[in-house]
């Protein structure tokens, strides 16, 4: 009995200091993509509609506080363009994100808000299907800035769920085609929810 008892307080222990020195964690989350109306100075004008996705995270912390992080998400939406004179152009496009930051966080129990800010590039890749009107198009790159804020609930020392308000500044795109062109930045705002696991 009494090497069974002092067996599980090894475990526990050697559980207990695993979970301590955890300082790695992989995240999957469901996000998703709001982008405001941009007008340009030529009277062109684009909207896009709200659309789901996905968000994988990899995150290292440096410190207990501090950590860098990398980011791939990935969406499907179709963005509107008004061009004047001309009839509404629609494009279906997947759009990707590969960003990187620096993330500052805290601990109160079981809650651990954060902050983050970095940069990234978003790829926007024209789909040539029947939602697509407008065929020359071609695919743009748009780099810019990550910023965001969240709070992580820990579920266990392995295990946490992860809420997060992320914006995403950079140019409007104008898809190669120079009629779409606003000269105009815009925030994509892309909350997310999803779970984390440390090791």
């Amino acid at each position: 009995m009494k090497k069974t008892m002092l067996l599980c307080a090894l475990l526990m222990s050697a559980f207990a200091a695993h979970a301590q020195e955890s300082r790695q964690d992989v995240s999957i989350s469901a996000t998703g993509t709001f982008s405001p109306t941009i007008h340009g100075a030529t009277g062109t004008y684009t909207n896009t509609d709200t659309s789901l996705g996905a968000l994988v995270s990899y995150r290292y912390l440096l410190t207990p506080r501090s950590g860098l992080e990398a980011n791939y998400s990935f969406t499907q939406n179709t963005p509107r363009y008004v061009v004047p004179g001309t009839s509404d152009n629609n494009v279906h496009l997947r759009q990707q994100e590969f960003s990187g930051a620096y993330v500052y966080t805290m601990t109160f129990k079981r809650y651990n808000p954060f902050v983050e800010g970095g940069v990234g590039a978003m790829f926007f890749s024209p789909i040539k299907d029947f939602q697509t009107t407008q065929l020359d198009v071609k695919r743009t790159t748009v780099l810019g800035g990550l910023f965001g804020a969240g709070v992580a609930y820990e579920l266990s020392p392995s295990f946490d769920i992860r809420a997060e308000y992320r914006g995403f500044l950079g140019k409007t795109p104008n898809l190669g085609h120079e009629a779409f062109t606003t000269n105009r930045y815009r925030v994509l705002s892309m909350p997310t929810l999803g779970i984390a696991y440390h090791f």
